[in-house]
């Protein structure tokens, strides 16, 4: 089994938001986790919603663990390159960190934590500047679909005529977004996507179109 290189001292510029004392035990405990877990994967997210990410790292919390937060730090963790990286292969997964993205270290089969991320999405409500799934009208005259409660805030939209909440492919405003949320109609799908996934045998990338140079060695 090759040698860790996880010790090697790691230098980090300060930040008004988090400092270095936070920067570095993010390090150690990626470092860690390295050690600890069969195996990595970088993920991605669409519409993060944070109490339902946490529902779904609670599933998996005696098996696997995660982290998110700044890209740049996580590379720094696992190394950016052959020269720096703490076990072999790990740069080609840093090079992949970018975006909205995260990782996740388990014991899992990779089978489980396909099928896993592959099935999970869950709906909730848009908000305001997110693009419209579908367009949503309301037609004049009475709104028999609210309640008596609802009415004080529509009171603002007089529907002499029809009235259009939001158009597909469009940014959702703040009051659409309001409106929308008083419909019951949920336009966000909270969804994980996995990117590639390292362990001391092999290395995989899953998702299409990634460039070659992306994960060669550097």
């Amino acid at each position: 089994m090759p040698k860790s290189k996880r010790n090697r001292p790691v230098t980090l510029s300060k930040t008004k938001k988090k400092g270095r004392e936070h920067k570095e035990n993010v390090v150690n405990s990626i470092r860690d986790a390295v050690e600890k877990y069969d195996s990595a994967y970088v993920f991605t997210f669409e519409n993060m919603r944070n109490l339902k990410f946490k529902e779904f790292r609670d599933r998996l919390k005696s098996s696997s663990r995660f982290f998110l937060g700044s890209n740049k730090v996580m590379q720094v963790a696992l190394g950016r390159s052959v020269a720096d990286e703490i076990r072999s292969g790990l740069h080609k997964i840093s090079k992949l960190l970018r975006g909205d993205s995260g990782l996740c270290f388990t014991s899992l089969p990779k089978e489980d934590i396909q099928r896993l991320f592959n099935e999970y999405e869950d709906y909730d409500f848009a908000r305001t500047g997110s693009t419209a799934t579908e367009t949503v009208e309301l037609k004049e005259g009475p709104l028999d679909q609210f309640t008596h409660e609802m009415e004080p805030f529509l009171r603002v939209v007089e529907l002499v005529s029809d009235f259009v909440v939001c158009e597909e492919g469009k940014p959702i405003s703040p009051e659409s977004s309001r409106i929308l949320r008083l419909l019951g109609i949920k336009m966000a799908t909270f969804k994980l996507h996995l990117i590639c996934r390292w362990s001391s045998e092999d290395f995989e990338v899953y998702r299409e179109g990634l460039e070659d140079s992306d994960i060669e060695s550097s």
